[in-house]
């Protein structure tokens, strides 16, 4: 697939570095406010304030900058730093944090709004689904996957399927109020209560996979 952000690799100049970051800013907007099919590269660049060429230049197509819109937005609150193992920081300590970021990721109103809108375009356009799992879904997923494979090494956590016990530990996360306010039925868990929510999710985890004492 097309749709990494390798393919969006280019001059490092501080210049070009603003404008890139200033075309993802507008297609993030755009995407979500007027959906994937109605949003052109020429509106991407002038929400933008470059020109299209500039907005080629970085971006080979639409779908490789729907891909780095989402890839973007995940790494505004989960950045690959948090799926690592730091010397002298506690597992819980990173489960936490990763947990904080997270909840607060999917409680955004863009992350609301994207969701909602690849619900209605899942059945019209498979592709544009697959494109936005991998960009953002699998990236967390699989960044997870590694760092609970490397906690399972060290014996902090069993966990001897780290895959599956990345998907239970962002499922938990989600929990009820996430669906509710997807449904728009609820409003999102914050301040104390997000919290609360976080730490009783983190807990829970390392509690199911705690290694067994052997003679116990």
């Amino acid at each position: 697939m097309s749709n990494n952000l390798s393919a969006s690799n280019g001059p490092g100049r501080p210049k070009d570095l603003a404008k890139r970051q200033a075309i993802l800013d507008a297609a993030k907007i755009l995407f979500v406010s007027n959906g994937y099919a109605n949003t052109s590269m020429d509106a991407v660049a002038a929400e933008a304030g470059v020109s299209k060429l500039t907005v080629y230049s970085h971006f080979n197509d639409k779908e490789t900058l729907f891909s780095a819109a989402v890839a973007a937005k995940c790494e505004e609150q989960l950045p690959t730093l948090f799926f690592e193992l730091p010397d002298g920081v506690s597992v819980e300590t990173v489960l936490l944090n990763i947990a904080r970021g997270f909840h607060q990721l999917i409680n955004s109103d863009e992350s609301v709004n994207l969701h909602r809108l690849m619900i209605s375009l899942g059945s019209q356009d498979p592709k544009l689904s697959l494109i936005f799992f991998e960009a953002g879904p699998n990236r967390m997923l699989t960044g997870m996957e590694r760092l609970l494979g490397r906690i399972n090494q060290n014996g902090a956590l069993s966990i001897d399927k780290p895959r599956n016990a990345a998907e239970h530990f962002f499922c938990l996360l989600k929990g009820a109020g996430n669906f509710r306010l997807l449904y728009g039925c609820g409003e999102p868990v914050v301040g104390d209560a997000a919290e609360s929510h976080v730490r009783e999710v983190v807990e829970l985890f390392m509690r199911a996979y705690r290694p067994e004492i052997v003679g116990a």
